[in-house]
């Protein structure tokens, strides 16, 4: 059965008038003729009764006009939804994003795709680098926002902007009072530091080692936000994003610029080749696309 057969069987069965049924559905009496005939030859029986004077529905007939009513409500209401989907009248989207983009970044893109798309969900899953990475890799995901994946094979990365590490020391630190300190001079206190194997952790320990310089670690931890509060505890110091500064200022920790070496990281989105975007993901991934910062 196609549409095209029900549609006219349908106003055939609700008009008991092949003419009448022609002037619903705008066809010409041989098409609307040659739908129902097709529709019977599929079916292997008459759905009609029809004289020179009168058509009526056979017991057959009778029994699959409601059916045919609710197969095209269906089908309608199928049609609509896709259509929505692509329109961007409804949909869903997933991303994850490192929970430093994801404080600070990320609402701002979300906001503006909400305001112009109300009706498509959002699910956001504020993970750790690593997370993001691999949440990406596996499909869990359409949208990935952290720093530039080491690994990438399978990945592609769309750079936003470059993101500068600064040192966070407690607010008592006579550090604190400094505009910029040196690795050497930071590494002189307590260094706490996040867990292996993350992302950021290893960032730091190759930049110091191309600088002949050693990662000593007195205290360790698994999130960014927790390194904050131990420094605003007066536990040590530590090195975090320069997305996190606002943070780790509200926990009452205090950023000062570091120098020597100086630490940069990219920072963007993260989709996989082999995947195709749905269309909301596709709006949001062209619009970071057209609005990638470019900053330091």
């Amino acid at each position: 059965m196609t549409p095209r057969q029900l549609h006219a069987f349908v106003a055939v069965a609700q008009t008991l008038s092949f003419a009448r049924a022609c002037e619903r559905l705008h066809m010409s009496q041989p098409a609307l003729s040659l739908a129902i005939r097709s529709l019977e030859d599929s079916l292997g029986g008459r759905l009609l009764s029809r004289t020179t004077r009168q058509v009526k529905l056979t017991p057959e007939g009778a029994a699959l006009l409601p059916q045919a009513i609710q197969l095209l409500a269906d089908w309608d209401n199928v049609r609509e939804r896709s259509r929505q989907h692509f329109t961007l009248q409804r949909g869903h989207v997933t991303m994850a994003a490192m929970p430093s983009f994801a404080s600070n970044v990320l609402p701002k893109i979300v906001h503006d795709f909400r305001a112009s798309f109300p009706n498509v969900e959002v699910t956001v899953h504020d993970v750790i680098q690593e997370d993001v990475v691999s949440m990406v890799a596996a499909g869990r995901v359409e949208l990935g926002f952290g720093f530039e994946p080491e690994s990438a094979e399978k990945l592609r990365f769309q750079p936003m902007f470059v993101d500068r590490f600064v040192a966070i020391v407690p607010a008592g630190s006579p550090l604190a009072q400094l505009r910029s300190v040196t690795w050497a001079q930071l590494l002189s206190d307590n260094f706490i530091a996040l867990q292996r194997p993350s992302a950021v952790r290893r960032l730091l320990e190759v930049s110091l080692a191309a600088s002949g310089m050693e990662l000593r670690v007195g205290l360790e931890c698994h999130q960014l936000v927790t390194a904050g509060q131990f420094v605003a505890s007066g536990l040590g110091v530590s090195v975090v994003p320069h997305l996190c500064e606002q943070q780790m200022t509200a926990m009452g920790a205090r950023s000062v610029r570091l120098t020597r070496p100086i630490i940069r990281k990219p920072v963007g989105l993260i989709t996989r080749m082999d995947q195709q975007l749905s269309t909301a993901a596709e709006a949001i991934y062209r619009a970071v696309d057209s609005n990638a910062l470019g900053r330091s």
